[in-house]
């Protein structure tokens, strides 16, 4: 009994190294909505194969296995779209801009006054209205810009153009291209474009490799 138990302890020690090798290298505070419920499912099911001590190891194993097929699986369609990345992960929201809150987005996503001052007083920001811009990640983390800074608004990301910069930075899909056109960049070989300090920076796909 005792042998079994201590057995299985060790093999499934190494074999979560092994399935979390397969799903990627992210840290805890970096886990999307999915990788959560994967996570939170594969420790169940390894409580459930150490204390089953009469059962066999694969009723643990293959439900693991067939969930990281999943989570891959499920990383590699969000990778290729963004609106479906979207739905699944959210996006970042700009909770605060030029020190001034934006309710409407807060009141969205039950993000109290509370959550943000908490968040706030976390990395040293003592007034909101010193505060640029304050970015509400996928994760819940909050990313905070400073007056000494500029938010690097992502224009396009892996050939796709996020129109919500677009009219953020008061510009339109005609500029955009013209900008592209001017530099001879083809927006299917764009990997991440941002723009800031009223300046457009350009990643391409080719430049990678």
């Amino acid at each position: 009994m005792y042998f079994t138990l201590i057995f299985k302890t060790i093999f499934m020690y190494f074999f979560i190294i092994f399935v979390y090798r397969l799903m990627g290298k992210k840290e805890v505070g970096q886990l999307s909505i999915v990788d959560l419920i994967v996570s939170i499912l594969i420790a169940e099911l390894i409580a459930l194969s150490i204390q089953e001590d009469n059962k066999s190891i694969l009723i643990s194993v293959i439900p693991i296995l067939v969930l990281v097929g999943v989570q891959i699986f499920i990383s590699y369609i969000t990778l290729k779209n963004d609106k479906i990345r979207n739905i699944i992960d959210g996006k970042p929201t700009i909770i605060i801009k030029n020190g001034k809150l934006n309710f409407t987005e807060m009141s969205k996503l039950r993000y109290s006054l509370d959550d943000l001052l908490t968040q706030l007083r976390l990395q040293g920001v003592k007034s909101i209205d010193k505060v640029k811009y304050a970015i509400l990640e996928n994760n819940g983390n909050l990313s905070v810009f400073n007056d000494n800074f500029d938010y690097p608004l992502p224009l396009i990301l892996d050939g796709v153009i996020d129109y919500s910069v677009l009219k953020e930075i008061k510009k339109d899909y005609n500029w955009l291209l013209d900008l592209l056109k001017r530099k001879n960049i083809e927006l299917d070989d764009v990997f991440y474009a941002f723009y800031t300090n009223n300046k457009t920076f350009i990643i391409t796909k080719s430049e990678l490799f």
